[in-house]
């Protein structure tokens, strides 16, 4: 097979091409006899994804057949075995078909991590990385076990943080229904009695006039604005600089801000810590916690801290006075690279952070529903004063 390779030479210049080998394994050590560091390597003509014919396959599907991969295989069942019995179980087709595949790679003598490679959208980087670490050192029930605590942490955290953006949406979709419902429907109903009896209107209700008048008649302008700007965010993200101050203003937003901070913190110093106890090497590591990080700062500063590892500086040289991450967490990272326990301080530190996710959504949610509650009630509350104050003019007069 022909893999194509990224790799660092005894310079620290990076190259890449080809190489013919057998196997992934084997395309490494070629290349680390020739005194390379490997960065990157994947097959050249690497088998397309299976479409995920039949349905969707949830994460919550996910973890349960990793968890139940990681029990067969830890008491001694093989692992085309334990497919085997996965797949007779299992009632989601597409799920059966991917295990199919996996179980049908295996048994030709591919190793599980360059199965699982060929369903990128369903076993992430990160789920192959810990397999592939697993394989060599023996460990693959265990590791199966770690990988669907992982995931499952991972679920959580997303559930937590979906929970707590819900209500605000709802209130948010809420207040706009019912501002548009009474301009479009309820004013204009009003608008004949008050031109009738040729009242005086005041500055409120002839505002509202208006904005009643623009939304009927030029909706379509609004409609064309709308879509224009979820079109134009669309392409901005495309470009990686784009993403990247996207991303920031998240960061900086009043509310949502610390919480978006917290949550990208937690899910990679979680990944890093992962893969450092896996057994996965420093700058492999450092490539994925980069890439699910969630969020494109956070993406380029683990970027950055493993180009200068290369170097041979520490991650905490290169985290120090970084805003984005917490002097606290810099100091405990120097710590646990100072002590060589530097996976075990992070694993624990990600449940620190965890906990913070927690007492956070907890704060912003109390802090969203007050704002919320009161931004509908002066939308509507001007609307109805609008309305009102025309009325009472009326009722005044002989």
């Amino acid at each position: 097979m022909q893999f194509h390779y990224q790799v660092r030479d005894p310079l620290g210049r990076q190259r890449t091409g080809s190489v013919a080998a057998a196997s992934r394994e084997e395309a490494a050590v070629q290349l680390r006899r020739q005194g390379f560091q490997v960065l990157e390597i994947r097959p050249s003509g690497s088998m397309p994804e299976l479409p995920l014919l039949g349905g969707r396959i949830s994460k919550s599907e996910l973890i349960y057949v990793t968890n139940q991969l990681a029990i067969m295989v830890e008491t001694g069942i093989t692992l085309a075995a334990a497919l085997e019995g996965i797949i007779k179980q299992e009632k989601n087709a597409a799920l059966r078909r991917v295990l199919g595949d996996l179980k049908r790679g295996i048994e030709s003598g591919e190793s599980f991590s360059t199965a699982l490679s060929r369903h990128p959208r369903l076993f992430d980087k990160t789920y192959v990385a810990l397999v592939k670490a697993s394989e060599a050192t023996g460990t693959l029930g265990p590791m199966l076990e770690r990988i669907a605590t992982y995931l499952r942490q991972q679920l959580e955290a997303r559930s937590r943080v979906r929970a707590a953006m819900a209500y605000p949406s709802v209130m948010l979709l809420l207040a706009i229904g019912v501002s548009i419902f009474l301009l479009t429907y309820i004013l204009p109903r009003f608008k004949p009695l008050f031109e009738s009896r040729g009242a005086q209107l005041p500055q409120p209700t002839v505002l509202m006039m208006r904005v009643s008048e623009a939304i009927q008649n030029y909706w379509y302008i609004g409609f064309g604005m709308l879509l224009g700007g979820v079109v134009g965010i669309a392409l901005v993200r495309r470009s990686e600089q784009g993403r990247y101050w996207l991303d920031r203003i998240k960061l900086g937003l009043p509310i949502l801000g610390p919480l978006m901070q917290k949550v990208a913190l937690s899910r990679s110093i979680r990944t890093l810590g992962t893969m450092l106890a896996s057994g996965v090497p420093m700058l492999d590591a450092l490539r994925l916690t980069a890439e699910v990080s969630g969020n494109a700062c956070y993406e380029r500063v683990w970027e950055k801290v493993r180009s200068e590892v290369t170097t041979g500086r520490r991650i905490c040289e290169v985290l120090a006075g970084n805003s984005l991450f917490p002097e606290v967490l810099v100091q405990m990272i120097g710590s646990g690279e100072e002590a060589g326990k530097l996976s075990s301080v992070l694993e624990r530190v990600s449940t620190y952070y965890d906990q913070e996710v927690d007492t956070t959504i907890k704060t912003t949610t109390s802090l969203i529903e007050p704002v919320m509650i009161g931004v509908m009630g002066v939308v509507v509350g001007t609307i109805g004063l609008a309305v009102l104050l025309p009325i009472f003019t009326l009722s005044r007069q002989p």
